[in-house]
């Protein structure tokens, strides 16, 4: 069963496994109310990495930023947490958490990397009593909104992304981290045409800084301009979390960012990206190579 999540994107599905999903078996039916809602919701669920890490694949291929940055690192699922390896909690004043809590600037995941992301299958694991949110908007929806005129100027423009900036509005030491600092400058259009269906949406991140072809102050007045739209309460869904719920969504068509929590208490979400491919628009964000 299919039912609406908010007015303007979003689904909640009913009824369904996701450990019997195969690539025959729901996924052709869970993809396409992807295309079309953007955001879906699951609850109940019971994944383990074995299983999330299945139903991932079956989007597109798996996001490994240590292979990505030339380094021999097996894939394993990501971790949002505050909990440490030997099961401590991380301090407040812990870089590690000082980064986490860069997560609460909207973005969209991956915007840094030589191919972003199409998509975060996000599963709840452990839930603090109170706080941890996370929020959603939709950017299909926000440029659907700009009068025509704004459509066509945003549409031709590229935004440039580099993941140093989200962290130095945090903390200056986090842009001295080898996994911070080593990616550089991408540029992508600021609009996503979905090739399924055609819609277009903003396409933008905490993590671009400028527009090219502007001077630095004009271009990070722009982007700041895109994000306050896209990111109006009108535009925006936050959801609870419950152990068991799985969120997927867009990253090509949806911003998000956390909440903060008590941090004496746990919280776990599990976290899987897929990369974008050709056959998701990847060719159209990209810059023009030449004349």
């Amino acid at each position: 069963m299919v039912e609406p999540l908010h007015d303007r994107f979003g689904a909640t599905i009913s009824g369904i496994d996701l450990r019997t999903v195969t690539e025959g078996h729901l996924y052709p039916e869970i993809r396409a109310a992807f295309e079309e809602h953007s955001l879906l919701l699951f609850r109940d669920q019971q994944l383990d990495n074995a299983s999330h890490t299945h139903l991932a694949s079956l989007f597109g291929p798996l996001e490994n930023r240590e292979q990505i940055a030339g380094n021999d690192e097996p894939f394993s699922v990501s971790t949002v947490s505050n909990v440490t390896d030997d099961g401590s909690l991380l301090t407040t004043d812990a870089l590690t958490l000082i980064d986490l809590t860069a997560n609460m600037l909207w973005h969209t995941d991956s915007t840094f990397l030589p191919v972003p992301a199409l998509v975060n299958l996000l599963a709840a694991a452990v839930v603090p009593s109170s706080g941890g949110q996370t929020e959603f908007c939709t950017t299909r929806a926000a440029f659907g909104d700009l009068a025509p005129g704004r459509q066509a100027e945003v549409r031709r423009l590229f935004a440039v992304h580099q993941l140093t900036h989200s962290r130095e509005q945090i903390d200056s030491r986090l842009t001295e981290l080898d996994y911070v600092s080593r990616w550089p400058d991408r540029a992508w259009r600021t609009v996503w045409r979905n090739p399924t269906n055609g819609r277009e949406a903003i396409y933008i991140a905490s993590h671009a800084y400028t527009i090219e072809g502007m001077d630095r102050a004009a271009g990070e007045q722009f982007v700041g301009e895109l994000l306050e739209h896209c990111t109006q309460p009108a535009y925006r869904y936050s959801h609870e979390w419950t152990v068991g719920d799985v969120i997927i969504w867009d990253e090509r068509a949806v911003l998000h960012r956390g909440r903060p929590w008590p941090y004496d208490e746990p919280r776990t979400l599990n976290s899987i990206c897929c990369s974008v491919t050709e056959l998701d628009g990847l060719a159209s964000v990209r810059p023009p190579t030449g004349p």
